[in-house]
């Protein structure tokens, strides 16, 4: 996966990591890759359904280490 920019979100309480996100999202080209990390278990939803409804692809999502990792391609 070729990664264009990465969002180091960690320790960030809701609604941040989504603002942070669509701000950082705002800033690469469309078909490009935004790694998002993330600590909040409520972004686990929420940047789901952001992606979703902005009609971003959320191409990968995982947990390591309590560390939430979305791999988003914009639209």
């Amino acid at each position: 996966m070729n990664i264009t920019k990465t969002l180091d979100a960690k320790g960030l309480a809701c609604p941040m990591p989504v603002v942070r996100t669509k701000k950082a999202i705002d800033t690469i080209n469309s078909g490009e890759i935004l790694e998002v990390l993330a600590t909040d278990k409520g972004a686990l939803s929420d940047i789901t359904a952001w992606a979703k409804s902005g009609g971003h692809t959320l191409l990968e999502q995982k947990t390591e280490d309590d560390i939430l990792y979305f791999y988003i391609q914009k639209a």
